[in-house]
């Protein structure tokens, strides 16, 4: 029996991990009744269609021991986020470790100002470059992805860095740097920033959401939260990612939501896009976003059309996501590639080799169901793409893809070390990123989600193509003009 009162959909599968104790868990194993467990809010009908299938409950069971356990370590990950950050920070503002121990034993010890611009995030730690890339083309789809990526990477700094990079190295205007409120975890949890191309484009603006914090226990709850809502018309859509967007606990996504208490990302962008191309028609703006960030850059227009913002939508000129998660099942896939397609906009998804976040949530077919919708830009470890429907493997955990993966990893280690020589200087790795290779050799493609990858893929590999429709010329006249 569904035990809420929902306004935001009739068909709905929440799950509260708060209230699952681990013996509930073991019993959702052995029990195929989901109705009575206590920690899943659901109406019946929905839950008779995958109430037998094992493979449903143990990935249910399992995404909310991970979020139990999240919630317990919360406090000595953020401490050890927190210790990591500086210590980078410090053997940084002393010109390396072995400096740093000199200063240290000299008395010369430089500590890093956690407020100052300079101060650098765990994520911004492992790839210190914040230049654009000055030989790609502006205002082609290829500089946007680029200049997408970078303003999706640096979404992780504090806000004087990104208003220092912003105004004084990319030389643009910052709009806006937002500290969003998630209703459902009470705190201001989802990060945007806004800035205006001035620069190089004076019509256009670039929204950029942060990614999932590697230390933020919340973040990964949210990355994890196996519940959805299943929109009329639109199709089923990701909780935790419409949450962290602005769905409102009880009132589900009203068209308007004027809150003097709290700013959440949907509703406040909205009315800053509203301000901005109100009074200036020529304006056009992107949604960029790298993790969780991509997801919600992915997530955004489709409430736009729910709302019937159609001028707005008019002005979206392209979406770029790296390493974006599914956010919905193929039902609203089909609505998405409509709301692109009528609107002019460009998707483009990018996900480097064996990077295991765009391939969660699952799509295990009977209580998921998620897909990607539009094609994808995928990248091998050469950093050559190709368009595909989705990138290789899927559902990720695959025993055929293992021993491949794990090889993978040790080459991307042993490429760490000469990338430079065979790519250029700007491409060097520095220890900090080498010590994350390490990771994607004991976990296969925990290494790839970093911008690190993503940045390299969009500079040498470029934006792929699908190739043109093959034309047959049947005359010498016809040849010699494809060939002029």
């Amino acid at each position: 029996m569904s035990k809420t009162n929902m306004k935001v959909c009739n068909n709905y599968f929440l799950v509260d991990p708060t209230k699952a104790s681990y013996l509930d868990l073991l019993l959702l194993l052995f029990s195929s009744n989901l109705t009575s467990a206590r920690f899943i809010d659901s109406p019946p009908d929905t839950l008779k269609g995958f109430r037998r299938s094992f493979t449903s409950r143990w990935i249910i069971a399992l995404a909310i021991l991970v979020q139990k356990l999240l919630m317990l370590l919360r406090k000595p990950m953020a401490m050890l986020g927190g210790f990591l950050t500086y210590l980078l920070n410090l053997i940084t503002a002393n010109g390396g470790f072995f400096n740093t121990i000199f200063n240290l034993i000299t008395g010369k010890l430089v500590k890093p100002d956690k407020s100052a611009a300079a101060y650098t995030s765990f994520v911004g730690c492992t790839d210190r470059r914040v230049e654009l890339d000055e030989k790609i083309n502006v205002g082609t789809i290829e500089y946007k992805s680029m200049l997408s990526i970078m303003a999706s990477k640096i979404a992780y700094e504090s806000k004087p860095f990104i208003t220092s990079v912003v105004k004084n190295t990319w030389k643009m205007d910052l709009v806006g740097n937002y500290d969003f409120y998630n209703a459902f975890q009470e705190s201001k949890l989802t990060q945007a920033f806004v800035f205006k191309t001035s620069s190089t484009n004076p019509n256009l603006i670039v929204i950029s959401f942060r990614g999932t914090e590697p230390f933020e226990a919340a973040d990964w709850c949210t990355d994890l939260d196996v519940s959805w809502y299943e929109l009329k018309n639109v199709g089923k859509v990701h909780a935790g990612f419409s949450r962290a967007l602005g769905l409102q606990k009880d009132g589900g996504w009203p068209k308007e939501n004027i809150s003097l208490i709290h700013q959440y990302a949907y509703y406040t962008i909205r009315q800053m896009l509203r301000d901005k191309l109100g009074r200036d028609k020529n304006l056009k703006f992107i949604l960029t976003g790298h993790s969780l960030g991509g997801a919600l850059a992915a997530l955004f227009p489709a409430i736009l059309a729910i709302h019937g913002e159609d001028e707005l939508l008019d002005k979206l000129e392209g979406v770029y996501t790296y390493g974006q998660p599914r956010i919905g099942d193929e039902e609203f896939g089909e609505f998405m590639k409509d709301v692109m397609t009528k609107h002019g906009i460009e998707y483009e998804r990018f996900v480097y080799n064996n990077d295991v976040v765009p391939r969660v949530p699952f799509d295990d077919k009977i209580l998921f169901a998620y897909k990607h919708y539009g094609p994808c830009n995928s990248f091998n470890s050469l950093y050559k793409g190709k368009v595909r429907e989705d990138a290789p493997n899927p559902n990720y955990f695959n025993l055929l893809w293992l021993i491949p993966k794990l090889l993978t990893g040790f080459w991307e280690f042993i490429r760490s070390f000469i990338l430079q020589f065979w790519k250029g200087k700007d491409y060097k790795e520095n220890w900090m990123m080498r010590s994350v290779r390490i990771l994607g050799i004991v976990f296969p493609g925990g290494s790839n989600h970093f911008p690190f990858d993503y940045v390299n893929s969009t500079r040498l590999g470029g934006l792929v193509r699908s190739p043109p429709p093959t034309t047959t010329y049947s005359t010498p006249d016809e040849k010699l003009a494809l060939i002029a």
